[in-house]
């Protein structure tokens, strides 16, 4: 079972980028971030065409999250994080797919930090948290995909000491991923590459991608019984190079 994540920046606007990858790569589960599309412009029937069922939680220009399967129904279980009913992102979409549970994820970014929109990230994450507990004491096999806005280490960013005050590095974020892969989960990329630099996301500036100045933000939590089925994992990095793409690469496990 081959289960990739990736922010693609605008559904409708890459959609083509989209298409081509799922056609060249094939994963079962594809699970998105960054729709920036209301529920009614999704574009199903091409995902449809595509192979691909779907289902999705979409917002006017901003956030949304979908999961797609080419392995059959889907079955949601829920939208949205519980915890704060005035929250309106669509940032998060769990679903039962081939027998796993998959949380399909869009942390907020988080800047300018300090601010609020740094307060709303790391109550998210706190929400977050607890919500991968309850999964987590369930024994059931999780897979939490998506894009995580953290770097957890220096080894994920290229230049870390340019960083320092960015919402995706700032201590409290590190501390917040740190605290919830401590709960039990495994960081799927690190597990097989502990060493390696690895990224997933390369700015639009400065020719962020040819120079390889990149972060690994888009991460794969494991549970332990999905843990062990791991056999492989790894970045699509090509596709950041190709025309009209997302700044975010696709990133994938198998089982």
């Amino acid at each position: 079972m081959k289960i990739a994540t990736y922010n693609v920046n605008g559904v409708n606007g890459r959609l083509p980028v989209l298409l081509r990858w799922l056609k060249e790569t094939s994963p079962d589960v594809a699970c998105l971030q960054e729709l920036k599309a209301p529920d009614e412009k999704f574009p199903l029937q091409a995902i449809n065409d595509a192979g691909y069922e779907a289902i999705w939680h979409g917002q006017k220009s901003w956030n949304g999250v979908a999961i797609l399967s080419r392995m059959g129904k889907i079955k949601e279980i829920r939208r949205g994080l519980p915890g704060d009913p005035d929250d309106t992102h669509s940032r998060y979409l769990e679903a039962i797919v081939n027998d796993v549970i998959i949380g399909c994820l869009y942390l907020p970014n988080g800047n300018p930090a300090p601010g609020p929109k740094f307060d709303y990230k790391l109550r998210w994450f706190e929400r977050f948290t607890k919500h991968a507990a309850e999964l987590l004491a369930s024994d059931k096999p999780v897979v939490l995909t998506g894009d995580y806005n953290v770097m957890p280490t220096e080894q994920d960013v290229y230049k870390p000491e340019r960083w320092v005050d960015d919402a995706l590095f700032r201590p409290e974020t590190r501390a917040a991923f740190k605290k919830l892969v401590a709960q039990g989960w495994t960081d799927a990329i690190r597990k097989l590459y502990p060493d390696e630099t690895i990224y997933t996301f390369w700015d639009y500036f400065r020719n962020a991608y040819g120079r390889n100045a990149g972060l690994r933000i888009d991460h794969f939590l494991l549970s332990p019984k999905i843990a062990k089925r791991l056999t492989a994992a790894g970045v699509d990095r090509d596709v950041r190079g190709w025309e009209k793409s997302s700044d975010h690469a696709p990133v994938w496990i198998e089982l």
